[in-house]
């Protein structure tokens, strides 16, 4: 089997071929052999989107927040056609439900909805999560006007320096 390491570094993997090599590790005690590829990082996309791949490492930083926003970018049937869901996996059941979240405003019932999506993914497993990023940034106490974002986007428009 193909195992596919991301040839970049990022905050929710850092070191690629590292996480690779320990899973090959743990694949090998249970007598699968596994083989480490990597390529370029704009090929590496291209090829992993077009299905190439037997597994891969990759992952993704949401950008609002929304259960939606991962749910449906990597894991929807519409984002095989579109290549963001790489898995390839397509469930019209899950897909039923990211429709019905997408639309319901009550936070509560969106929240039940998504939670019968999670479950589906759960017994499916069409992907492993393996690690979740906490990005900190420490700034100095004569750092004035700096704003953490939340999704990890920097602005320095406001930003001053204490004498």
């Amino acid at each position: 089997i193909s195992l596919w390491a991301m040839p970049v570094s990022r905050p929710y993997n850092p070191n690629a071929k590292r996480m690779a090599e320990m899973i090959q590790a743990d694949w090998a005690k249970v007598g699968v052999k596994a083989e480490i590829v990597s390529f370029e990082w704009g090929e590496y996309l291209k090829r992993t989107a077009a299905g190439e791949q037997d597994a891969y490492l990759l992952g993704g930083s949401s950008d609002n927040g929304d259960p939606d926003n991962m749910l449906s970018y990597l894991l929807s049937c519409d984002g095989v056609k579109g290549g963001s869901n790489r898995s390839r996996w397509c469930d019209p059941a899950f897909e039923k439900l990211l429709q019905d979240g997408r639309v319901a405003a009550d936070p509560k019932q969106r929240a039940d909805i998504y939670a019968r999506a999670q479950a589906i993914l759960k017994v499916e497993v069409p992907v492993a999560p393996i690690a979740h990023s906490v990005v900190a940034i420490p700034i100095r106490k004569s750092v004035l006007n700096y704003v953490l974002d939340p999704f990890g986007r920097q602005n320095f428009a406001a930003v001053d320096m204490a004498e």
